[in-house]
Order: structure tokens, then sequence, then C-alpha cells
């Protein structure tokens, strides 16, 4: 009769130097997934605004925004409505190291806030932190 299972390859390695030979690339690949990440991602030092409701002071006080964007698609700078036109004059000069805070009221339209967005960008803005409150 013949052998149905072949008999294991004759390389002189006991069976656990074999498991760890075949281990090491696994290994390997997660210790560079791992790099990956760490690279990749990237911490912040900047906290993030209290929201109202969330810190210690809950009640109906507004946490400070350069620039508040109503429902109806207004644009407001210190209780003022600004156009697209003199947005970038009334705003902080753009800085990494202060972003600009936009405060969005909830039935803000998507379309308003890309278009705000748009014209920031354009403006020279790269760090924006959006203020919203969450939904009750």
């Amino acid at each position: 009769m013949s052998d149905l299972v072949p008999p294991p390859a004759r390389s002189g390695k006991r069976l656990m130097e074999r498991l760890e030979d075949a281990l090491l690339p696994l290994i390997n690949l997660v210790f560079l997934l791992l790099m990956f990440f760490i690279v990749a991602g990237q911490l912040s030092d900047t906290p993030l605004p209290d929201l109202p409701g969330t810190g210690s002071g809950a009640g109906n006080e507004q946490p400070h925004a350069d620039l508040v964007v109503t429902a109806a698609g207004d644009w407001q700078v210190g209780g003022q409505t600004v156009g697209s036109g003199g947005l970038a004059n009334v705003l902080p000069a753009p800085a990494k190291e202060s972003p600009l805070k936009i405060a969005a009221e909830q039935d803000i339209a998507m379309a308003n806030l890309e278009a705000l967005l748009r014209v920031l960008e354009d403006s020279g803005y790269e760090e924006i932190i959006l203020l919203t409150e969450p939904a009750s």
C-alpha cells in the first residue's frame, strides 16, 4: 500500500523552527503596517473648543466663532452680514496656529456650507474648525 500523506520535507529543521520561519513574514507585515499608521496618523496639539452643553458651563452660552452661518445661508461676522467679496477683509488672517472657527446653524443647507468653504479656501484658509450643536 502507498502512503496517502507524503512525508514532510527533510530540511533538517524541527516543526517549531519551520513554524517560526513561516511566521516571520507575518510579523514583518504587521510591523510595517504599524509603522505606516504611526507615520500617517497625525496628532494635533490644538484642543477643540467646548461646544454648548458639553463643558462645565453648560447652558445657552455660545462658543466664540469668527464666522456664523445662518440657516438662511447668510454669513455673519460680529453680528454684521457679509458677502463673499468682503469676507476676507473682515476675518482674521489665515494662520495654521489659530484655525478659523465657523459656527453653523442646525438647518443649514449643505450647498450653502460648501459655497462658504470654497470661498474660504480661495482666500487662503487651510485650517477650519466647524462648530455645530448636537441634535436633541
